[in-house]
């Protein structure tokens, strides 16, 4: 067997699984606000909290599961992870009043947080070692399709059935991703006796992997800065009057990573970080300067195009980056570190940036964040950049 294959039956499977419980996530996030406020009559920020609930209840789940995945087993944790989901999406049917929605997007947040570290770990598992950052490139792209995908059925079935039939299809989805995870194998860990004994005790080295959190902050900034086009697009498109070009901003965002990764992936694995990251920075400081000054609906996908390339490859290479550093036993703590960064990004940013719009504008704010990723540049030279040569010397002679 080729030990640098990449597409193998295992390796399809978890990013499908992972395409699913993310698609899920998005088709309901469009769509929960709404229903709360129709169903039981929620004011605006109360629809809020129910939306983002969920990213909580992920952190909490992301966290917990990186410090306990090494222990129940990492393809346990993917079961129990998958049935605890399918589970929480069923309370949907049964949630009668806004304490009992609260607390089921609480839950699911956690179910979601436990399955995405599983399969990330999993996937980050079973990729060949020379083809590390190719392969967690396409692995994410699952999500970046999802992020396409999710919205649009999301709002269609709104249009064409009903909330419950869509909390049905939900389920659905659930339980194809856990029939699909009983086909995957993932082969056991090496551990010497004394790791599992470093892992015993309360300690914060055991709820975070130490060599992610440079690489993560880095992630914390960028994803923060990403998380005011992901949540006020629509809002800034109704201002400047370019709402039909926005319904495509995330269709062009997700055209721009699926061609681009690729090629991305490669040159990671092949040159290292530092020639995607840097490029990275400025093409998405870019991305966000253009979206402060846009006057037409071209102008707006351009942007969109950039921030997806800049963006997007800078999420999947920040994952390779962490789970690069990482020994074999903590991969699990790396990639849950990783993703606990980039939900606080994408799940505080809103909240905080919340209070800067009323004062300064959509206009103001995205020029603001673009010079606040082009900074950004400077803190990832000292916190990994200026490491990288060194780094890959010694993982090649590891090697």
């Amino acid at each position: 067997m080729d030990s640098s294959r990449l597409w193998t039956k295992d390796f399809i499977i978890v990013s499908g699984i992972n395409f699913l419980i993310n698609l899920v996530f998005y088709l309901l996030i469009v769509i929960i606000g709404e229903y709360t406020v129709d169903q039981f009559h929620a004011s605006t920020s109360q629809a809020g909290l129910v939306t983002g609930i969920f990213i909580i209840g992920s952190l909490i789940g992301r966290l917990f599961t990186g410090r306990f995945i090494e222990q129940i087993g990492r393809r346990r944790t993917l079961f129990i992870g998958l049935v605890f989901f399918i589970v929480t999406t069923m309370l949907y049917l049964i949630s009668t009043n806004l304490g009992l929605m609260l607390t089921t997007r609480l839950l699911h947040g956690i179910a979601a947080g436990i399955v995405g570290t599983a399969t990330g770990t999993v996937a980050a598992q079973i990729i060949p070692a020379p083809r590390k950052a190719e392969g967690i490139g396409y692995f994410s792209m699952s999500t970046t399709l999802a992020t396409a995908v999710g919205p649009f059925i999301g709002l269609y079935m709104t249009q064409h059935t009903t909330f419950h039939a869509i909390f049905i299809f939900s389920v659905i989805l659930g339980i194809i991703s856990f029939v699909t995870s009983l086909f995957v194998y993932v082969p056991a860990v090496t551990v010497t006796s004394k790791q599992p004994e470093k892992m015993e005790g309360f300690n914060l080295s055991n709820f975070i992997e130490p060599k992610a959190i440079p690489i993560a902050v880095i992630t914390l900034v960028i994803s923060f800065c990403y998380s005011s086009v992901l949540s006020f697009i629509k809002f800034y498109a109704n201002e400047i009057n370019l709402v039909s070009a926005a319904s495509f901003f995330f269709l062009i965002y997700s055209i721009a990573v699926l061609l681009s990764r690729p090629f991305t992936g490669r040159l990671m694995d092949t040159r290292g970080a530092n020639y995607i990251m840097y490029p990275g920075f400025f093409i998405l400081a870019g991305g966000m300067l253009l979206l402060s000054s846009v006057s037409t609906g071209l102008m707006l996908l351009v942007s969109g195009a950039l921030i997806g390339l800049g963006f997007g490859n800078m999420q999947s290479s920040t994952q390779a980056i962490a789970v690069k550093l990482t020994p074999a036993h903590r991969m699990g703590l790396a990639t849950s570190t990783f993703f606990i960064a980039l939900d606080a990004g994408l799940g505080f940013g809103p909240y905080i940036l919340g209070f800067i719009i009323p004062v300064m504008g959509y206009r103001s704010l995205y020029v603001i964040l673009g010079l606040v990723v082009l900074v950004s540049t400077v803190l990832y030279y000292f916190l990994h950049g200026k490491k990288e040569r060194g780094i890959r010397a010694n993982l090649n002679t590891a090697a």
